[in-house]
């Protein structure tokens, strides 16, 4: 199956404050906001996937998240 690819874009300045956003859960499991950029980040990919996104308006959208995650999710057997 094709999937189609949804871009956004980041500074540099937003790429490492999320970066070390993420690289804190990598190390510890646990999502936490330890400064206000680091949600003005996240808040930003939110509202830029939203302009790019018609799945949210989908009748069957729940159905179709469930699905995305079962296609991203790491095959674990």
């Amino acid at each position: 199956m094709n999937e189609a690819f949804i871009k956004i874009g980041l500074t540099e300045n937003e790429a490492l404050v999320l970066f070390e956003f993420l690289s804190r859960f990598s190390d510890s499991d646990e999502l936490s906001i330890e400064d206000q950029a680091e949600q003005r980040v996240l808040l930003d990919i939110y509202c830029m996937l939203e302009k790019s996104l018609v799945a949210p308006f989908d009748p069957k959208f729940k159905n179709l998240v469930s699905l995305a995650r079962d296609a991203v999710r790491d095959n674990i057997d």
